[in-house]
């Protein structure tokens, strides 16, 4: 098998940026949503098993020709003011409402894929690589609040502000179907 050096590489580079775009947009989505307002935030992503009545629920909707395309995992993403404990299989990001700023704090992938992030892989990506040897090593870093981070007095009022918010326009879809 005969193989075109450069059209392989430039697969790879369109491999790597389609990755990169997923990740990106839905960062930016969350950003633009502010959802706590011009406050800059965290982004938390990890993935999470569907269990098998969702999965059922997303057969019987007809996207999939047969059950066993249906997938068996997704990625929740979610914005909160405080920063989550590292682990395993997570990403986390800092947003800055009105801008496209996106700082990576970690990209964590399962155990098992961590060589294949190695320099000279295929899926080489110092990010990920930075933050496997953070959390081997040195998970405080991960975990530390950033100089920019709101107060525990600010978030807790921020948090009631936005609960409140979701309480009125729960009662207002019950009470007038707004």
């Amino acid at each position: 098998m005969k193989i075109n050096r450069l059209e392989t590489h430039d697969r790879l580079l369109k491999f790597k940026q389609m990755n990169s775009l997923d990740i990106s947009q839905c960062c930016q989505d969350l950003i633009d949503q502010r959802p706590f307002g011009e406050h800059s935030f965290y982004i938390f992503a990890h993935k999470r098993t569907i269990d098998e009545n969702e999965r059922m629920q997303l057969f019987l909707t007809g996207r999939y020709l047969e059950y066993q395309y249906v997938p068996t995992h997704t990625v929740v993403w979610q914005p909160r003011l405080t920063k989550p404990k590292a682990q395993t299989n997570s990403m986390l990001f800092k947003g800055y409402p009105g801008s496209d700023n996106i700082k990576v704090i970690w990209m964590i992938p399962e155990r098992e894929l961590w060589e294949q992030y190695k320099k000279d892989n295929l899926t080489e990506n110092q990010s990920v690589v930075e933050s496997i040897h953070h959390f081997e090593h040195n998970r405080a870093f991960l975990e530390k609040k950033d100089d920019d981070d709101l107060s525990d007095e600010e978030i807790n009022a921020i948090y009631k502000q936005v609960s409140y918010g979701a309480n009125y326009n729960k009662m207002m879809k019950r009470t007038y179907g707004i």
